[in-house]
């Protein structure tokens, strides 16, 4: 359950909404809409849906599998990573495939079929993804290699934003959650159990690349709560709140029903956590709860 709050009263048990492995209903990122429910990708299936509070699931948008498809490190045939909604309700979303024709960013706009607007490295295992709507920059980040990428969102022709050493991947995975938050790019090493800051400079060049918090474990997607970042550690079946000064404390555990969770989005007081089930057939599911104080 929640950690009590400081006061010794602790806060309403998290809402579970269940979700069916069997259909391959993994969640691997989440976006969420202004009713309060979920736009959500589901890993494996190249699927895009909305999960509603009440449970119900609607599919928008479906990209192709394709048949020769081969995704670095997991060798599935495809794999939807990151997902931002911007404000007209366009989502995009991260595909790969490891093929030329599959892998990129997509667009679905409401009612409307995915469209690829930028095409991205077919050796790319492409995961988080942010948008700086008012630069009119996406940021994706590639898992498999030691880069970020810029893409306007207008689409068009990818840019290596950043790289360094703190982004390279270890045992096989790299950056993985991705935000735009205070003037910077924040993005997670799962490998390395990091989070790590890097600047936006002028003209939206990226700065040098520097370590806020360290030994988070397989350190997933995350989001911001005020001046704090609240994290998912995905094997270890864990939410972490990371303070300013990169100690974190363990917030939602497996016994609030987390399996495997892979993405955190927050809004106003309540947090949303995405399980993707990945191992040992678990529990695929979406969790709402109380932002804990």
């Amino acid at each position: 359950m929640l950690l009590a709050l400081a006061l010794g009263v602790a806060t309403p048990p998290p809402t579970v909404v269940h979700l069916d492995r069997a259909a391959g209903q993994e969640p691997e990122n989440i976006a969420l809409e202004p009713d309060g429910s979920a736009d959500v990708t589901f890993a494996y299936t190249g699927q895009v849906a909305r999960v509603g509070r009440d449970g119900g699931v609607r599919i928008l948008a479906q990209v192709p599998v394709p048949p020769d498809g081969d995704v670095p490190n997991n060798h599935s045939k495809i794999f939807l990573g990151g997902i931002v909604r911007a404000p007209d309700g366009t989502l995009f979303f991260t595909v790969s495939t490891g093929t030329a024709g599959g892998t990129g960013i997509y667009r679905v706009r409401p009612g409307g079929a995915p469209v690829r607007v930028a095409t991205l490295p077919p050796g790319g295992f492409l995961n988080g993804l942010a948008a700086d709507w008012a630069s009119g920059r996406l940021y994706v980040a590639d898992s498999a290699a030691p880069v970020i990428w810029s893409v306007p969102v207008r689409g068009g022709a990818p840019s290596e934003w950043a790289t360094g050493d703190a982004l390279t991947p270890v045992g096989g995975f790299g950056a993985n959650g991705l935000k735009v938050h205070g003037g910077a790019v924040w993005v997670s090493n799962i490998g390395a159990g990091t989070l790590i800051r890097i600047p936006v400079g002028r003209g939206g060049a990226s700065g040098t690349p520097r370590v806020v918090a360290r030994d988070l474990g397989p350190v997933d997607d995350f989001a911001f709560a005020g001046r704090t970042v609240l994290a998912a550690i995905n094997q270890e079946n864990t939410v972490v709140r990371v303070d300013a000064q990169g100690r974190a404390t363990v917030v939602l555990t497996a016994a609030d029903g987390l399996d495997n969770p892979t993405s955190v989005a927050v809004r106003g007081r309540t947090v949303y956590v995405t399980s993707g089930a990945y191992f040992a057939g678990g529990d695929p599911n979406l969790l709402i709860a109380p932002l804990p104080d």
